[in-house]
């Protein structure tokens, strides 16, 4: 019997909010979706929010995951940016908890060391690996999106260091 697990991970973010829905079965992982979602800053703050949640949602609907992973709160050295990061974060877990999934959260450190081996890794530098990881085109992935998928890798490799 094979068993599958679906995993999304999310990269939030006010302007750009990554996701990335992976499979996994007993021997591969599989992407099953990816993206961002991209607000304008000339748009109100709350209709940027509600445009995450709303999307958010929308593909969480979609895919049914079993779990979502998502980035520890992070400091910011200007209040202003960080608050604005934690309203995001906040939509972003609303949408999870109101699905019914499972949260899960991973330093920003943990991820990167998981999935290039160095906690200071680029954006770029993940990018690369997680399109060799999940087998998709590097130019494909958004930097937002391979953040989120790397977070999503991360999880399933800890689960699969859990089992053995």
């Amino acid at each position: 019997m094979v068993h599958e697990i679906r995993v999304i991970g999310v990269d939030h973010g006010i302007h750009h909010t990554g996701y990335g829905v992976l499979k996994k079965t007993s021997d591969k992982i599989i992407c099953l979706d990816q993206g961002s979602i991209d607000t304008s800053p000339d748009n109100p703050f709350p209709q940027r929010l509600q445009k995450i949640y709303n999307e958010l949602f929308a593909v969480i609907q979609n895919w049914r995951p079993d779990i979502m992973i998502v980035e520890e709160a992070i400091y910011a050295q200007n209040i202003h940016t960080a608050l604005m990061m934690g309203h995001a974060r906040g939509v972003v877990l609303l949408a999870g908890v109101n699905n019914g999934v499972e949260i899960c959260e991973y330093t920003p450190k943990k991820i990167k060391s998981s999935v290039v081996g160095n906690g200071n890794a680029t954006k770029e530098q993940v990018r690369f690996m997680v399109s060799r990881i999940i087998g998709i085109d590097e130019k494909s992935l958004k930097l937002d999106a391979s953040d989120a998928l790397a977070a999503a890798i991360c999880h399933l490799n800890q689960n699969r260091l859990l089992k053995n």
